[in-house]
């Protein structure tokens, strides 16, 4: 068989899978271009449906860059905050009374600044995490370091070792605890 044989085959397949414009009756060109119509509404529908969820998408992802950008930094301040508490408790009461005015001055402003450094990581979004003696417990909140006896209910924090925080609704650290393993009645 020659190739041109083989061209006038598939010429001839072909235009008797698909009549011509001249054959087709009106009702048939009808549905065939309804067909396409409802066939190219479908993709234009999945097509708007991605756009919408590709751009909701874009949102959620730039929302949550602006409330997480200081994560890192943040959390690297915290040890700042420790420091400051650390420094602040190492002084007992008595101890206080007793300063002179020179260091009065100076406690007062170390007792500022960690008041300054708390209010500015609020104002970004870095909030402390609430965890008194007597609180139930709650693990995506508090890290449980120790269980001992206690007047408080088994399962609720006993002390508190190390505050917690976080941003937005992610825990940059938890609070470090001790829980209550109940009277020892």
């Amino acid at each position: 068989m020659s190739d041109e044989t083989k061209i006038d085959e598939t010429e001839t397949a072909d235009s008797a899978a698909a009549p011509e414009a001249g054959d087709a009756t009106p009702e048939d060109t009808i549905l065939r271009l309804e067909t396409e119509k409802e066939e190219m509404r479908g993709q234009l529908l999945r097509t708007l449906a991605d756009l919408d969820n590709t751009r909701k998408r874009a949102q959620k992802e730039a929302a949550d860059a602006r409330v997480y950008a200081i994560e890192k930094f943040a959390a690297e301040l915290l040890n700042v905050s420790d420091n400051l508490a650390r420094a602040l408790s190492a002084l007992k009461d008595d101890d206080r009374a007793a300063l002179s005015e020179p260091g009065q001055k100076l406690l007062d402003g170390i007792e500022m600044t960690e008041k300054e450094l708390h209010t500015v990581l609020a104002r970004n979004g870095v909030l402390a995490i609430a965890a008194q003696p007597g609180d139930a417990f709650d693990p995506n909140l508090h890290q449980a370091v120790a269980q001992v006896p206690s007047p408080y209910a088994t399962g609720s924090i006993h002390d508190v070792f190390q505050t917690g925080w976080k941003i937005g609704d992610r825990v940059l650290r938890a609070a470090m605890v001790a829980v209550s393993a109940g009277s020892t009645n």
